[in-house]
């Protein structure tokens, strides 16, 4: 019997012009799919003109300058939409959705759907259910006294991953379901009796747990950041609040 960590992923990723996801936008994204470990992966990439001035601190992390955008990223509507579509379909035939940080990437995407299409991923969802595995969530469960950081990179590095090309949607979606494949094989002790569903069941309680005790950290500390406990998409903003 194949395991779920050897068998079909997706895998998501954007790139953005800041991390502040009621108001920054999508400038690439891409989705990577692949049936089986060590089998072909498919590719789907977008490019996106944001139609917003890109920062310079945006552009030193992907590159991707607002004169390139401009000339060759396309209007955001008909990509967020396609995007949303593709999301869907992976989620209709049952794959599961790799996505590092997930209420980053996801809930971006949600509110350029709200912003361009006057919808929600949940509409384009349709009732299908969202299955998600967020290797940040997964490994700081897994391994929580592990000390040092846990971006992207310092997992492919930790699981001995390749990420050729390090913050390019492509390349992260890609480096990312492989890290999943990694912590399922280096863990499959505790997981490989838990399906993807439960596992996203799991993670939403792990992940809301890791929030509490990061949110006590800042208050003991005396720093203003808030966490937010919601996995792997935020709720939306009240009007006032947005």
């Amino acid at each position: 019997m194949t395991l779920w960590f050897d068998g079909p992923l997706a895998a998501f990723d954007t790139e953005t012009t800041g991390v502040d996801v009621e108001h920054d936008r999508i400038v690439s994204a891409a989705v990577v799919v692949q049936d089986a470990a060590g089998g072909r992966v498919r590719t789907t990439r977008w490019l996106v003109n944001p139609g917003i001035p890109v920062p310079a601190e945006a552009t030193a992390v992907h590159g991707l300058t607002e004169d390139h955008l401009q000339r060759n990223g396309r209007w955001p509507s008909p990509v967020v939409e396609e995007i949303a579509r593709t999301l869907a379909s992976q989620c209709a035939v049952g794959r599961p959705l790799v996505v590092m940080n997930a209420p980053f990437d996801l809930t971006l995407l949600d509110r350029e759907l709200r912003r361009h299409r006057a919808s929600s991923l949940a509409r384009y969802l349709d009732g299908a259910p969202l299955c998600v595995l967020d290797p940040r969530v997964l490994d700081r469960h897994l391994d929580r006294y592990r000390k040092g950081r846990r971006t992207l990179t310092d997992l492919c590095a930790l699981y001995e991953v390749e990420l050729a090309g390090a913050h390019d949607a492509a390349a992260d979606a890609l480096a990312a379901m492989e890290v999943v494949r990694a912590v399922g094989r280096r863990f499959a002790a505790r997981l490989e009796r838990l399906s993807p569903g439960e596992l996203h069941t799991l993670q939403a309680a792990w992940h809301a747990a890791q929030a509490r005790g990061l949110q006590a950290w800042f208050t003991r500390n005396g720093a203003p950041e808030t966490v937010d406990p919601s996995w792997p998409l935020r709720p939306e903003l009240p009007a006032a609040a947005a």
